[in-house]
């Protein structure tokens, strides 16, 4: 089955965002249950099982995606590395989040590149932690945006990984 691992510094915020948003893309192109979409935090701070953060579910919530708390809960992925072997594509927030999934990868090279280059742009998606609605819900669109641009290359990059 074909993979793709969205990352962030928790999995709480933005990449539980995208994987949300990720899925309804999938689903609206009639590719559901065709590609895996999962999510990790790689930070220190990281851990299983965290909800995603409330602000995240209001914002999904206004675009027709009802989380409930226990939807999507975080995964640590230093403490699972099974899932970059899984993936076929790794999407990270930020460029410190490559670096860091690129140390944890114990020689499994899978494409990883950030959403930003994905959409073919440069730069990080920010953190709204602590920003308030506002913050979040432009981190919403940006994300969404970044998905929608990049949502071919990301299915050929899927394709080209997998036997």
């Amino acid at each position: 089955m074909k993979g793709v691992l969205l990352v962030c510094h928790a999995n709480t915020c933005r990449s539980v965002m995208a994987h949300a948003l990720l899925e309804r893309m999938l689903a609206e192109r009639g590719l559901d249950g065709q590609v895996v979409v999962r999510s990790a935090g790689v930070s220190p701070y990281a851990r299983d099982g965290m909800y995603a953060s409330l602000d995240a579910r209001l914002v999904l919530k206004e675009l027709g995606i009802v989380l409930a708390e226990d939807t999507i809960t975080s995964t640590d992925l230093k403490s699972h590395r099974e899932l970059l072997a899984a993936a076929d594509v790794v999407v990270t927030m930020t460029a410190e989040q490559k670096r860091l999934v690129a140390a944890l990868a114990d020689g499994h090279t899978r494409p990883t590149l950030t959403l930003r280059e994905l959409a073919g742009e440069s730069g990080d998606i920010g953190d709204p932690v602590g920003q308030g609605e506002d913050t979040y819900r432009a981190c919403r669109d940006e994300i969404a945006r970044c998905l929608d641009k990049g949502f071919t290359g990301l299915l050929n990059r899927i394709s080209a990984n997998t036997p």
